[in-house]
């Protein structure tokens, strides 16, 4: 515990006149059909243990990716997820290789379950060079697209880092995927060395619902289940299972909703880049972005008197840049407004 800096999400602020734009979650609630699920399992069988095996939710979930239930592991998650990917694969002694700007839990999983590793600086322009990743000695792990730079890496890449470390398991952290191009889950049938991990809280708007899942060969898929098993063998209670069954199986309502965080997402690009701002190509539900004529903490920092909170990440490279979730056209509305008053 000494040695472990714990992971800090996203600022918390209580205010009811609070317009939210920094932890990525979905603007839009979740499908009908997920609270209707809920509220009827509210009055059956609750004195009764969930499923530990989560059947129907990984059925429902193979088929939207053509895969079998063999192929999908369900957790509390998609940290849960990461956090026994981290047990289950890399080992104490064997480096492990992710980049230097990425999701800041991984050095915090690397800490508390003793694997050693190496941070990979990005190119200039913030992307990934598959190069760095080859002949990793203890396996390899990012995001796709990346966060919090809303970079996405081409699947033609990810191959190349897969043939690269034959031995050793790569993990693809999907968290925005539906907000971008195709998932790396297509190769899973080509590749038993990847391992791909998604989530509900993002696009099927069930942050709240704690909801995650892993996408691999059957042998990893295993191992996963070995380590959740020695752990706790009923990580995900009934709501939560009904609810993510109905928002995969609420395909029409997920289509609509993504669609427009996406229409939204290209609106405020543009509006952005009308006022100054250098927006990295987002693939996710935020955007990344830099004024060379504003100082970012001091934006962060009024915006918040404001009750706009967007994300600061105050650590080279990046301490210039703003991470802003994007939200409904009316609250984006609301944000561009807000800014407009403090630029300079």
């Amino acid at each position: 515990m000494r040695r472990t800096k714990p992971y800090v999400p996203g600022e918390q602020v209580n205010s009811e006149n609070l317009l939210k734009l920094n932890t990525n979650e979905n603007p839009y609630p979740p499908s009908p059909h997920v609270t209707k699920a809920i509220e009827g399992e509210m009055h059956r069988h609750l004195q009764l243990y969930p499923s530990p095996t989560a059947d129907r939710l990984r059925e429902v979930i193979a088929d939207k990716h053509q895969l079998t239930k063999d192929h999908i592991f369900i957790g509390n998650g998609s940290d849960e997820v990461l956090a026994f990917s981290f047990m289950a694969f890399f080992e104490p002694g064997q480096t492990i290789r992710f980049p230097n700007i990425t999701y800041s839990f991984y050095p915090v999983y690397s800490k508390i379950f003793d694997i050693p590793y190496e941070t990979v600086p990005l190119q200039d322009d913030f992307t990934i060079c598959p190069r760095d990743y080859f002949n990793a000695q203890g396996g390899v792990i990012f995001p796709n697209p990346n966060a919090p730079t809303s970079l996405y890496l081409e699947l033609e890449a990810i191959e190349q880092i897969l043939q690269q470390n034959p031995n050793q398991v790569v993990i693809i952290d999907e968290a925005y995927i539906d907000f971008a191009k195709t998932s790396a889950a297509t190769l899973i049938e080509q590749y038993e060395n990847l391992l791909v991990v998604q989530t509900t809280s993002k696009s099927r708007s069930l942050a709240g619902l704690r909801v995650g899942f892993a996408l691999g060969q059957p042998h990893l898929i295993e191992a996963l289940m070995r380590i959740k098993d020695s752990i706790n063998s009923y990580t995900i209670d009934r709501l939560a299972l009904v609810g993510a069954t109905e928002a995969f199986l609420d395909e029409e309502y997920f289509t609509k909703t993504t669609n427009h965080i996406i229409d939204t997402r290209e609106k405020v690009t543009t509006e952005l880049e009308a006022l100054g701002f250098t927006v990295l190509p987002s693939q996710t539900n935020f955007v990344f972005v830099t004024n060379e004529h504003q100082n970012a903490k001091r934006l962060y920092e009024q915006l918040k008197a404001d009750d706009v909170l967007v994300r600061h990440f105050d650590v080279e490279p990046i301490e210039q840049y703003l991470r802003i979730s994007i939200g409904t056209d009316e609250q984006m509305k609301q944000f561009i407004t807000s800014l407009k008053q403090h630029l300079a």
